[in-house]
């Protein structure tokens, strides 16, 4: 198999981990039209939790479910979701320098983490195999779900018996065994001993084994506990392996039980521009809190990158700088031929007035001025532009060129054309779905509109994030799909193609040899 390519894209902000803190603070950014990037590797500290409570409007949804919704929600805005893993991060000149699991490279002006922390189990074998299941660390979490069931805790920590009280008004079946006695408060275990809780001060040899098997406590003196659930608490770790190069702060959490990211109440932690969320700043927060957490921090940044581009006069496009940083790095990018699919679906068109949209370095667009066309030219890169701009010059050919976002309020000038061509161009999703209101708005009345894509529906749907990272996430940008969809809804437009076609020679790539293509025609105006 062909390796992928290595890339480096750039960004306002990378976000590392796309849970609910991550996923938070994303969302708070792209709402600010900030360019995102958040790379997860699908490894939360709630992943082996079949429901998470106490988050109000998501109450009983999987871990898995809330992450799939914040990511939709994310993607809404054209924030980014890339599966895979940051390895490394450095600061440089021109910012922190994300290496990613393949060897890509994300160039970020401020990085949130919100990594989290992982748990630390007691050694005590068959805890691990039932955890998050039969073995409940949190009475807010879980405890509701085993009210009223024989609930065995097992205290191994100086701070082991602060559950208690809750989780004895749950369940008059319980049972307290301490396993290891180090600090623990004799006067808390003796009232709870008073009130009917049986304690019993004792090492734990193992829970049962195999998930299937009836659950029960072993104890050291031979003894056997049944339990509906376990009930016991972990020590934890921040998990600062990715950026561990950065030399950021940590800090003992105030239980004693582990450290977390140092970070002042905005998120900011000790290396400027790089910031902290959620539960790697403050262990034992709830999902809700994580979010909550998550959201204000990336306001904190939001803020911090206004801040810095009014004191640089500018307003600079996260999105603008990563395509002339793209083309800034090497002489060509694309091949210099125009669009097979395109001659071929245009050649019997009579000329008029054409729109490249996305028009890369300008290969369609000069085919198409050669051919009598007149055409106007549209990127979002000014370096992809000045290239179309020398080779029409050196050909002779008249290119007007512009330079736009399709999701600008006028981005093609509220002017019309004959024929608006999309190929393998992209824009971001907007939940009022401007950008694909202004491409279907600039087709004139008996225009046609060619659209042309990555055929998608056989691209793998898992991938060890560990191993490979995917460097675009293809969801936050608005597709074929939606395109037709927009089409079928209006009586303004008649589909003449929609089909699924090779790749023409010459033009195969190592990871696309099938095309969509999409050709309609505007049969009478809005």
């Amino acid at each position: 198999m062909t390796e992928t390519p290595t890339l480096v894209r750039t960004c306002d902000v990378a976000v590392i981990g796309g849970s609910a803190a991550g996923l938070a603070a994303a969302l708070q950014l792209v709402r600010q039209q900030r360019s995102v990037l958040v790379v997860d590797d699908d490894t939360p500290q709630n992943a082996p939790a079949e429901h998470m409570h106490g988050y109000l409007g998501r109450e009983g949804t999987p871990p898995a479910g809330m992450r799939a919704i914040g990511r939709d929600e994310v993607r809404s805005y054209g924030g980014e979701i890339l599966a895979g893993r940051v390895v490394d991060v450095r600061r440089k000149d021109d910012g922190f320098h994300l290496d990613l699991t393949g060897g890509h490279t994300l160039v970020a002006r401020r990085v949130v983490a919100a990594t989290g922390v992982a748990d630390d189990l007691p050694d005590i074998p068959g805890l691990a195999e039932r955890w998050g299941r039969q073995v409940i660390h949190c009475p807010f979490c879980h405890g509701y779900e085993v009210r009223d069931q024989r609930v065995v805790h097992i205290v191994s920590t100086p701070i082991g018996l602060h559950p208690a009280s809750l989780m004895r008004h749950l369940t008059d079946r319980l049972t307290i065994v301490i396993h290891d006695a180090t600090g623990i408060d004799q006067t808390t275990a003796d009232n709870l001993a008073a009130t009917g809780v049986t304690v019993l001060t004792t090492r734990v040899r193992r829970v049962s084994d195999g998930t299937d098997a009836p659950l029960s406590v072993e104890l050291d003196d031979g003894r056997a506990l049944p339990a509906d659930a376990v009930l016991t608490g972990t020590t934890f770790h921040a998990r600062t392996e990715a950026f561990r190069g950065l030399d950021v702060a940590t800090a003992p959490h105030p239980s004693g039980l582990g450290d977390i990211v140092a970070a002042d109440p905005t998120g900011r932690t000790n290396v400027d521009g790089f910031f902290a969320a959620g539960n790697l700043t403050g262990a034992g927060q709830q999902v809700i809190a994580a979010a909550a957490h998550g959201a204000f921090v990336g306001a904190q940044v939001a803020f911090s990158l206004a801040a810095e581009d009014i004191a640089a006069h500018a307003r600079p496009s996260g999105r603008e700088q990563e395509w002339d940083a793209r083309y800034a790095e090497q002489e060509r990018m694309w091949s210099a031929n125009p669009n097979g699919t395109m001659t071929a679906e245009t050649s019997e068109l009579p000329a008029g007035r054409a729109l490249d949209v996305g028009a890369g370095e300008g290969a369609d667009a000069i085919w198409l001025a050669e051919h009598g066309w007149q055409v106007t030219a549209t990127d979002i890169s000014g370096n992809a532009l000045a290239r179309i701009r020398t080779e029409a010059e050196r050909r002779g050919l008249d290119v007007r060129t512009l330079r736009s976002d399709a999701n600008d309020i006028t981005p093609y000038g509220n002017e019309t054309y004959d024929l608006v061509s999309l190929q393998y161009g992209s824009f971001h999703r907007t939940p009022d779905q401007r950008g694909l209101h202004n491409l279907l708005a600039a087709v004139a009345v008996g225009g046609t509109l060619l659209v042309v894509g990555h055929d998608l529906t056989h691209r793998p749907t898992e991938h060890n994030p560990a191993e490979q990272t995917w460097i675009f996430d293809p969801d936050a940008y608005v597709g074929i799909d939606e395109i037709r969809a927009a089409l079928e809804s209006s009586k303004d437009w008649r589909i003449d193609v929609h089909e699924t076609r090779a790749r023409p020679t010459g033009a195969i790539s190592t990871h696309h040899v099938t095309d969509v293509i999409l050709r309609a025609v505007r049969t009478s105006a809005p």
